[in-house]
């Protein structure tokens, strides 16, 4: 028998039962629920009691007009007995007067004795009515006889009037008795009496029903919207009249009515009720945990005696790299392998991380192999001071670090090691009496998402390390599902890119440049563009760092100048024979030591005039090898062809080749022209940039100008060239010369393009 459950135990097991916060969540559901009803309840009653007040407003309303009304009526009766002798005309005069003075009365009549109806007033529209016996019904002429013995009022209720429509008339007798010379009656129309009776808010929110002895007599408004839940009816003291009216509110009306609060109070119960369901969830996952913490405590601290020993007997082994004092690339793979046997049989994860020093190349070829190893050593130190009996730090070869995390509860635990790793390379590293910041690039592959086994952990984790290195140096990547795929992909396209120039793939397209001071286009800078035959137009950022990792680079960049130079001798002797290229060389172009003789070759085949041509490097490609590059750039300017800084102010920023290097333009790069007209240190950046070349002698072109504030900015500062989506994307070579044509190449005229 199991042992039994103390009261305890009970409280904390139902405690922990994923039913509790069901519970809690449905209590606070009911009393959401039973709070909005309550509240609606008393919406519903203030609706009502508006609504009684409306009605009895109303009500009210209709007793005084029928009463003043009333009374003119009698008035007129009254001035008639007294001047039995009245003749017609003076009696419509009065009846006009009254009209006039009203302007509710459809006519005002004088019926005789007999209840035929003889003089009237208006004529017009009621003419058919002279004659007419008004005590049509038995029913009437009881009423009107009764009128005429007590001298009293007879209301006759709404009728069908005989001059067409509904309507009610209000009956004065002249006289009492024998001595009655008939009535004078004042004739109403339901729709003028509404007109008058209801003010338009009435008439906008409710719909008022006429009701004679509880039964519907006349609509005087009519709503297609009305609440059927509302409506209230109220008796109209009227004379020989049993009449109530009745009000049915709009929709509008009645939401206007209504509180917000039934439904904030519900929502907001509702969102407590779910925020303190999830919080008691939250706990008891938080309990779980920490049992089931406490539970492995002791296998883990076994687990650790294990590994301390393990490390202790491997430490004898030639394990370590002998420059840095790191372990080697042997000993990191089999302690990965154990590691990864030992995370299978306990369910955990573990995490690679690859490491890539940024431009190590570089520097390690133009400052010395000394240098570099030095630098390899001071990261190396820097790296293994985040070894723990968790993580393994490890030199892989050439300038590629490992680092293993071997106990991984959750991604935040790499994000961790990922912030150390980059605090390693905040502070520069101090080499040959000089300070170099370094950076570095890391790709992340997590046991078992990333794979079963080391090699495919590593695999991937270098898969990581390149999807980082084309997304920005100095950042990290973590290998997700597809990275594969598309590295395949990768070099499936760098397969055909050895087969694009032999199957004349490429195509040019142009960016125009705009000249500030002629607002001309005398320039162009040639993009270059893949047209593949199954994926369409691909743009430079798709195939370039492939061609330079593949070292075709060199082949694509004499194709461009020569495709270039082409085009040049196909303006001479139309009107476009005065634009110049603009090309890109990269740094492995510069490395060419054939590049000039190339592009002369080219020149002369084409019989392009030099100055026709211009060649543009980046602002990096410039210092990497000073004295190589000035010795080429020098053979270039002496060629005749225009050279110019792409990118400047992004790089090393070294004034010093500006007076060295025979260059004709400065090309301000875009991350300065896109805030120039917001930020006051990309203004002043820029307009001293521009300052600085004008006073060498050297011309300013700016990129990325978007905006027409931009555009005037550097106007104002004497800016020489400018080019950007506001004056054009890069187009093909047609619609270059179709714009140039129609002159629409101007700000506010752009010609767009695909990319």
């Amino acid at each position: 028998m199991g042992k039994p459950l103390t009261s305890t135990t009970l409280i904390e097991k139902s405690l922990l039962s994923p039913a509790f916060p069901v519970i809690i969540f449905l209590v606070f559901l009911a009393l959401a629920v039973g709070l909005r009803h309550g509240l609606v309840q008393r919406d519903n009653q203030l609706i009502r009691a508006n609504l009684a007040n409306e009605t009895q407003a109303m009500a009210h309303s209709l007793e005084r007009e029928f009463t003043v009304h009333a009374k003119a009526i009698g008035r007129m009766a009254q001035r008639l007995e007294a001047a039995p002798g009245t003749t017609e005309e003076i009696w419509r005069q009065d009846a006009r007067n009254y009209l006039n003075d009203f302007g509710v009365y459809q006519a005002i009549e004088w019926i005789d004795r007999n209840f035929i109806i003889r003089w009237l007033e208006p004529v017009s529209g009621n003419d058919s009515v002279v004659g007419f016996n008004v005590a049509f019904t038995e029913q009437r002429r009881q009423a009107l006889e009764k009128a005429r013995a007590s001298g009293g009022y007879d209301i006759s209720g709404v009728i069908d009037l005989k001059q067409g429509g509904k309507g009610l008339v209000i009956y004065a007798p002249v006289g009492t008795g024998k001595d009655n010379n008939g009535f004078v009656a004042g004739v109403f129309r339901m729709t003028t009496l509404a007109k008058h009776l209801l003010s338009s808010r009435i008439l906008g929110n409710f719909q008022v029903e006429i009701l004679e002895d509880g039964s519907a007599s006349y609509q005087l408004t009519d709503s297609s919207t009305t609440n059927s839940e509302f409506n209230h009816a109220e008796a109209v003291d009227l004379p020989a009249l049993g009449w109530s009216i009745a009000l049915q509110p709009s929709e509008e009306w009645v939401d206007k009515q209504r509180s917000s609060w039934p439904t904030a109070t519900f929502a907001t119960l509702l969102f407590m009720g779910l925020l303190t369901s999830l919080t008691t969830l939250l706990v008891q996952l938080i309990l779980k945990r920490n049992r089931a913490l406490l539970k492995t405590r002791r296998q883990l601290e076994q687990e650790i005696d294990q590994r301390q020993a393990a490390q202790q007997d491997l430490a004898r082994l030639e394990s370590t790299d002998t420059l840095t004092g790191l372990a080697n690339r042997r000993f990191f793979m089999e302690d990965l392998a154990l590691t990864l046997n030992i995370a299978d049989r306990q369910m955990r994860q573990v995490a690679l991380l690859l490491l890539d020093l940024d431009r190590f190349q570089m520097l390690n070829d133009s400052l010395g192999h000394q240098f570099g190893d030095e630098l390899l050593i001071k990261v190396a130190d820097r790296l293994n001071r985040l070894s723990s009996e968790r993580v393994l730090v490890s030199y892989s070869g050439g300038d590629e670090f490992m680092v293993c995390q071997q106990h991984v509860d959750e991604i935040d635990d790499v994000i961790h090691l990922l912030g150390q790793v980059k605090q390693c390379f905040e502070v520069p590293f101090r080499i040959q009496g000089d300070e170099h910041l370094v950076t570095a690039t890391i790709g992340v592959a997590v046991y078992p998402q990333s794979g079963l086994d080391a090699d495919t952990l590593l695999r991937n984790a270098d898969v990581a390390l390149y999807r980082a290195k084309e997304q920005g140096r100095n950042s990290y990547q973590f290998y997700t599902e597809g990275m594969q795929d598309r590295e395949m992909l990768r070099l499936e396209l760098d397969k055909d890119l050895s087969q694009a120039l032999a199957n004349d793939e490429f195509v040019l397209f142009f960016q125009p440049q705009l000249d500030l001071q002629t607002s001309q286009i005398h320039s162009a800078e040639a993009l270059i563009r893949w047209q593949h035959p199954r994926r369409g137009l691909l743009s430079p950022a798709e195939f370039i760092p492939l061609a330079e990792e593949s070292g075709r680079i060199t082949d694509i960049g004499r194709w461009v100048v020569l495709a270039a130079c082409r085009q040049l001798a196909k303006w001479k002797g139309t009107r476009f024979e005065q634009l110049r290229i603009a090309v890109n060389l990269s740094g492995r172009e510069l490395d060419d030591e054939e590049l000039v003789d190339h592009i002369r070759e080219a020149l002369v085949s084409e019989d392009v005039p030099a100055d026709r041509l211009e060649v543009e490097l980046t602002e990096e490609i410039f210092i990497q090898n000073i004295e190589h590059n000035l010795n080429q750039l020098s053979r270039l300017r002496q060629l005749g062809v225009h050279l110019a800084i792409d990118d400047f102010g992004v790089g090393y920023s070294s004034l010093g080749y500006l007076r060295d290097f025979p260059v004709d333009l400065l090309k301000i790069d875009r991350s300065f022209i896109t805030d120039v007209t917001e930020r006051h240190d990309d203004a002043v950046i820029t307009r001293a940039v521009i300052n600085l070349a004008h006073n060498l002698g050297i011309g300013v072109v700016a990129e990325g100008v978007e905006t027409e504030e931009q555009l005037n900015f550097l106007r104002h500062h004497q800016c020489n060239l400018v080019q950007g989506y506001l004056i054009s994307r890069p187009i093909p070579v047609e619609d270059l010369e179709s714009a140039l044509d129609n002159g629409i190449l101007l700000p506010g005229g752009t010609v767009d393009s695909e990319l």
